[in-house]
């Protein structure tokens, strides 16, 4: 199939993704992967969300903020892989104009509120862990409370404000070398250095990257002193036990994006960018409920106990 360029002068109206098109066979692998992922992905992150409310050992902030991440989990799955899903076997398939936008304006969105959330959980661990004896105090439920929606309503003002107030022209260009509207590749089309293209960048490359990764490395690093004060090695190690999963989903996620968003940008897209945005766009919210059951012993005796099975 041949893409034909729309004249500069006239309006988009719709996109034509590219994705793989030009690689059927990788197409099918693809569909085929997406479906075992998403699966994994809702089931996962639904069964963490049960057992946090069901069970009143892990009504604790850790565990609050936990269900916070996977319900964001949920949400980031459902924004882009029902999509591919539905347009996977098709070659360049089309999306609307508006239907993009809010496709982007979603996923930037969860993808800034992902950032911030893992801050605070950092956050939650350096109270915990330096100070266990103000913890309950500091960290109480109306605390907890008022974080997640500080931080869901912070985000969300961050992003809706400069994606409504300033909106992209594309001059005519209406191909995306991508598998959805993905911030990069859409911005690419931008005919101009527009208001969105800087106010956006800066939002995306400095205030949901390197200032939480900051802040999470200012925590890591006061957590890290006041374990090694710890004289008993046994509780230095499960002090440590505690901070290993968040810090697991901490390096995938933080990895991939800082490397999709902070390199040198160019007009190209090549194919390598496809595949970290898959990583941390679909990818990482199957990992995450994996990792914290796979490691958290807590988690895996409340399912013990949900299922009916002997807690060990």
């Amino acid at each position: 199939m041949d893409i034909l360029v729309t004249d500069n002068d006239s309006e988009v109206t719709e996109f034509i993704l590219v994705g793989l098109s030009n690689h059927p066979k990788s197409q099918i692998a693809l569909y085929c992967t997406l479906v075992m992922v998403y699966l994994i992905s809702m089931l996962g992150n639904s069964l963490i969300i049960v057992v946090v409310r069901f069970d009143g050992r892990l009504h604790t902030p850790m565990y609050f903020f936990l269900s916070n991440l996977s319900f964001l989990d949920i949400c980031y799955s459902s924004n882009s892989i029902p999509f591919l899903l539905f347009n996977g076997l098709r070659d360049y398939p089309t999306i609307s104009y508006t239907s993009c936008y809010a496709q982007m304006a979603i996923a930037l969105f969860l993808g800034m509120t992902e950032c911030v959330l893992l801050a605070l959980m950092a956050y939650d661990r350096f109270v915990a862990i330096p100070n266990p004896l103000c913890y309950t105090i500091i960290m109480n439920n109306q605390v907890c409370i008022q974080l997640a929606m500080v931080t869901w309503a912070s985000v969300f003002l961050l992003t809706i404000i400069p994606v409504i107030a300033f909106p992209a022209h594309f001059c005519g260009h209406d191909i995306i070398d991508h598998f959805i509207c993905e911030f990069q590749a859409l911005l690419k089309l931008v005919c101009s250095d527009t208001p969105v293209r800087l106010i956006l960048g800066l939002v995306i490359s400095i205030f949901t990257l390197p200032v939480p990764f900051t802040f999470i490395l200012i925590f890591y690093t006061r957590i890290v002193v006041a374990v090694l004060r710890i004289r008993s090695a046994e509780a230095r190690l499960k002090a440590f036990s505690t901070c290993g999963s968040h810090l697991t989903v901490v390096t995938i996620f933080y990895g991939t994006a800082i490397y999709m968003y902070l390199k040198p940008q160019s007009k190209e897209s090549p194919e390598e960018d496809k595949v970290f945005s898959i990583f941390y766009g679909v990818v990482t919210p199957m990992l995450n409920p994996l990792i914290y059951t796979l490691r958290n012993k807590d988690v895996k005796n409340a399912i013990r106990k949900i299922i009916g099975k002997k807690e060990y």
